[in-house]
């Protein structure tokens, strides 16, 4: 065709602005309980989609395309917001008048009729010659009239006029006409059949002539265009003259010549008709008076008709001619013609589900704006659907571990796979060979390249052992270094009494001997650790020199213990019982049972792959639904269909579908292997029948039994030494803390004792200078003197063979390395003093030579009667009084002293006299200071009596050494374990801190109660005894701690 029939678009609503945002958050705070700012920015981009799709966009494509999204948009936001209530202002298409409704459904009427206008525009706007322009024309009239059918079937009582019903039904009418007139075309075009044409021409024809009939019904009322009219009736008298032309082609063709003559003449008198209506259109029709049709619309109704007129016209003519000249046929009525057939529906209208099912409209409209506002209802709803899915996921995977664990424990019950290796290894080597390759576990394995590369334990045990004795001999010789100081200050006091003033050292040096104790005792647990350590190497020392031997070495013995060889290393639990049956099972296998044998191991093996493909395959799927039912979301459906009622368990039983094809191949998986493992069990048990089989597996089994023993033992061996090298580590890092602590604790004593021996020094070079200067005598030597010097010390001697009472034994020491010290006199806690190292001494006691020494341990010949007792009794230095407690354990009680009896007191030397005992020390230098008394009127303890104990005689003229200790001493071992000063914490105890004592001033005076004397043995201590324990010293039953870290008395 040169001209295009014009179509008519139905005219669009116009709008004003809304706004959303108040109403949605006003719901959000008050319907969610949420905070409406934080859907601040989804109000706005809904806002922005309204004012694109209905004002911002012209009658293209692109003003479709948002008006679908707006629309769907507005469906999604119904299903959240379903009370919303904003004021809608919509002018109507036809009369142009305002509108003002507050509900969502007259916001989506309204927008649905838009869409419906801007699909009829884009089907005039383009060329129907064009095929692919034709194909969008039918496709947009189609959709047009759907939007149509929509709005008359879900939206009732119509708040103006272009949505009332009966616009609604004729324009849908109009467009379903349109669409057919376009197939027609089509038809027309692609020359197809007179008689399809001509049916397809009678349904446009009818459907113009229903839309004309309902048009007359609004005459008069200013709803529609008279032009409107008036192209509906000239499209319905020339697609009725085209029905009639087609159809009388038709019967020409099929011989009926009268009838197609008839045909022809009311087809010519319909063109007529349809031309006549189109030449008076074409005068009066004006484009812009009409914007709904094309602006060419009045001439090319006019150009089409007047063409078809003319061949109307022609073949008429022509027609009456041939059957005047040639047919000579009795031309019926017109009435008696044959109806002509409709065409069925063929321009259905397209439903809104239906393009809006389309994927690339889905696409179109995004996601939804408010995904994150979902409505308690759905949650409700997706989760009864959860635990639906969570049904099936346990049911499958309860399906699966239950098959795998019937699998698992069926090829254990066999022995499979290993059994077939057996098999293989009696094929190859027919079970002969026990001596041969035998596999170690890589447990073994691991554990003999730890201990290749764990360096020697014995160089480290060794070291341990050294390191500790390091230490105990400085803290001993720490100690001897601080006695000698003490016997230096007593033997210089003694001498220049009264006027030697320097302080004793005891309370001074309280502190440095209670942290030697401490750290003897610490050292004393220590040693118990490396004995342990020593215990664990001796048990496990031959299995782990194997396992150090490398793997060479492993495999010897592994295949000496396979052999059954009773001298195979580490293979103390072999019984020769099973060693006699194996000799006696071993036995061959014939020619055909070797053969059946490898057979089997060729289907077993077959079989086991299969096996293990299937459990990996099964595997998978299970991974495969978990993740498919993980990753299932169906909120948004149940948001689409929540105005629903009683769909949901349709809707589940639906989406659960999906995952049938899942459960349908795990089901046929378990099944495979149910039926894998059945025949498994069939091959073993027709193997197992031979007995050649039966006997070498038997040998087989001990064999692997041996081994497994024996790796056992080394295993535990393995832990042993993981044991000795954390012990180790331990152990080194104890003693070297202990060291640091040491070298710190020397440097103040060391400190100490040098200005102790300084500040003695200056004050024997000042009495001297003072004797000198003034001609004082030296001290006196007379019998008198000597006597009663010989009385004063005699009241401290220690020894107690002479006076009626047995000693009662001292408390255990801190640490079991820490010797008791020598016995003493005037000073218990200090041996005696050495004899001058020269005889230029300046410090010359030959004057006391006829006088029994006050160090003497030996028995005085003279008893003496004990004194009374004072009241006023000073702190004797020495005593009890100077008992500290130890920081480590403040719960112990007592100093190495002994608890005074009843009645024990002793008198004061004739020569001296009673001083008060002072509080407290002051300066080194101020001669002045107040002193103790030593063998003044003071009261010491006296130990009990002991029956039992018969001292020794002691040896003329003793001698003392200057450290206590002899050489002989004893081990660890001769003293009873104690407990460390403090809580450990580790394998070993951490050495406790030194503390400092002040130099200047002493501490106060402070007086401690007299502990009850302690339980146990008591040794002699007239005299140090080489041989035997230190001193003669019997350890006793029970330790405790000391208080104070040095004996005091």
């Amino acid at each position: 065709m040169a001209f295009q029939s014009p179509l008519i678009a139905i005219p669009r609503k116009t709008t004003q602005d809304v706004d959303w945002s108040n109403p949605i958050r006003s719901i959000i705070a008050h319907s969610y309980g949420e905070d409406p700012k934080n859907y601040a920015e989804e109000c706005s981009v809904l806002q922005r989609c309204r004012q694109d799709a209905v004002r911002g966009a012209g009658s293209d494509q692109t003003a479709r395309d948002l008006l679908y999204k707006y629309f769907g948009q507005l469906e999604l936001l119904e299903l959240r917001f379903a009370e919303i209530k904003v004021p809608f202002i919509w002018n109507d298409a036809f009369t142009d008048k305002p509108t003002t409704q507050t509900s969502l459904a007259f916001e989506k009427a309204s927008i649905i009729h838009l869409i419906s206008s801007v699909l009829s525009s884009l089907a005039q706007t383009p060329s129907r010659s064009d095929p692919e322009g034709l194909k969008r024309a039918y496709y947009n009239t189609r959709a047009s009239a759907g939007m149509l059918t929509y709005i008359n079937e879900n939206f009732l009582h119509a708040p103006s006029t272009d949505l009332s019903r009966e616009v609604v039904q004729l324009c849908i009418g109009i467009m379903s006409a349109q669409a057919t007139e376009i197939f027609t075309e089509k038809l027309i075009e692609e020359k197809k059949s007179p008689a399809l044409v001509s049916r397809s021409a009678n349904s446009t024809a009818g459907l113009y002539n229903t839309a004309v009939e309902e048009m007359k019904e609004f005459q008069g009322k200013g709803i529609f265009d008279r032009n409107w009219l008036y192209v509906l009736q000239i499209k319905s008298k020339l697609f009725a003259s085209l029905a009639q032309y087609y159809k009388g082609v038709a019967d020409n063709s099929s011989g009926k010549h009268g009838i197609a003559l008839v045909r022809f003449k009311v087809a010519d008198t319909l063109a007529q008709e349809a031309s006549k209506q189109a030449n008076s259109f074409n005068y009066t029709f004006i484009s812009s008076s009409t914007p709904t049709l094309p602006h060419d619309a009045g001439t090319s109704l006019m150009e089409i008709t007047k063409s078809h007129l003319t061949i109307c016209a022609e073949i008429k003519d022509q027609s009456t001619k041939d059957n005047d000249l040639v047919y000579h046929e009795v031309l019926p009525s017109e009435a008696s013609l044959p109806i002509i057939e409709k065409l069925p529906s063929s321009s259905a209208p397209i439903s809104i589900q239906e393009i809006y099912g389309n994927p690339e409209i889905t696409k179109l409209i995004g996601p939804d704006i408010f995904i994150k506002l979902v409505p308690l209802a759905v949650h409700e709803s997706a989760s009864i659907y959860s635990e639906e899915k969570a049904k099936v996921v346990r049911g499958e995977v309860e399906r699966v571990e239950m098959s795998e664990g019937e699998l698992r424990a069926g090829l254990e019950h066999l022995g499979l796979p290993g059994l077939v290796n057996q098999w293989r290894n009696l094929v190859d080597d027919d079970g002969r060979d026990d001596s041969g390759d035998v596999e170690i576990s890589l447990q073994v394995r691991r554990l003999a390249e730890d201990i290749s590369r764990g360096g020697n334990v014995e160089n480290s045990l060794r070291q341990l052992d050294g390191e500790r004795e390091r230490c105990e001999r400085e803290l001993r010789e720490l100690s001897g270094s601080l006695d000698n100081e003490s016997r230096e200050c007593e033997r210089m006091r003694a001498k220049y009494t009264p006027q030697f003033t320097q302080p004793p050292s005891g309370p001074q040096t309280s502190n440095w001997r209670s942290n030697i104790a401490s750290n003897l005792s610490a050292l004393a647990s220590a040693g118990q650790s490396d004995s342990h350590l020593h215990t664990i190497w001796r048990d496990i020392q031959p299995q782990i020199t194997l396992l150090a031997s490398g793997e060479s070495g492993l495999e010897r013995t592994a295949a000496q213990i396979a052999a059954g060889r009773p001298q195979a290393p580490v293979n103390q639990g072999i019984s020769l019982l099973d060693l006699q049956e194996e000799v006696g099972s071993k036995s061959g296998l014939g020619d055909n049972e070797k053969e059946e044998l490898k057979k089997a191991v060729a289907d077993a093996g077959e079989r086991l792959d299969r096996l293990s493909k299937i459990r990996r395959e099964r595997d998978d799927v299970l991974k495969d639904l978990k993740e498919k039912i993980q990753n299932d979301d169906v909120s948004n459906l149940l948001l689409l269909n929540r105005r629903s009622t009683g769909v949901e368990p349709q809707l589940f039983a639906a989406e659960l579908e999906k995952f049938r094809p899942y459960q349908s191949r795990l089901a046929a998986a378990i099944q495979a292997s149910s039926s894998i493992l059945q025949e498994l069990e069939m091959l073993v048990r027709q193997v197992e029948k031979g007995k050649g089989v039966k006997d070498l597996q038997r040998s087989q089994k001990h064999r692997t039994k041996r081994i497994r023993e024996w790796e056992r033992k080394l295993i535990d061996a393995g832990e042993g030494w993981a044991e000795i090298q954390a012990g180790l580590g331990k152990g080194l890092t104890y003693y070297d803390s202990l060291t640091r602590i040491l070298d710190d604790l020397k440097r103040e004593i060391n400190g100490f004792v040098k200005s102790r021996e300084n500040e003695r020094n200056r004050m024997v070079g000042e009495i001297e200078t003072r004797q000198r200067i003034g001609g004082s005598p030296p001290p006196p030597t007379s019998s008198s003197g000597a006597r009663s010097l010989e009385e004063r010390l005699a009241a401290l001697s220690v020894d107690r063979s002479s006076s009626g009472y047995s000693p009662q034994p001292p408390k255990p020491v801190t640490s079991p390395s820490f010797p008791p010290p020598p016995p003493q006199v005037s000073t218990p806690s200090f041996p005696p003093p050495p004899p001058p190292a020269k005889p230029t001494n300046p410090y010359d006691f030959s004057s006391l030579s006829n006088v029994p020494s006050a160090f003497s341990t030996s028995s005085p010949n003279t008893a003496r009667s004990p004194p009374p007792s004072t009241s006023n009794q000073g702190p004797a230095y020495g005593s009890s009084s100077y008992g500290y407690n130890a920081p480590q354990q403040p719960q112990q009680s007592g100093v190495y002293s002994h608890s005074p009896p009843a009645q024990s007191p002793y008198p004061p030397p004739p020569s001296q006299s009673t001083r008060p005992a002072p509080q407290s020390y002051g300066s080194y230098s101020s001669p002045s200071q107040a002193q103790p008394t030593y063998g003044g009127n003071q009261t010491y303890p006296a130990p009990p009596t002991q029956s039992q104990y018969a001292p020794p005689p002691p040896p003329p003229q003793q001698t003392y050494p200057s450290h206590p200790p002899p050489q002989a001493q004893s081990s660890y071992s001769a003293y009873p374990s104690v407990q460390p000063p403090q809580s450990q914490q580790g394998y070993y105890p951490p050495p406790p801190q030194p503390q400092r004592p002040a130099y200047t001033s002493p501490p106060p005076q402070q007086h401690y109660p007299n502990y009850p004397p302690p339980t146990g043995q008591y040794a002699a201590q007239s005299q140090p005894q080489p041989q035997g324990g230190q001193y003669g010293y019997q350890p006793p039953q029970q330790g405790y701690q000391p208080q104070g870290g040095y004996q005091y008395r």
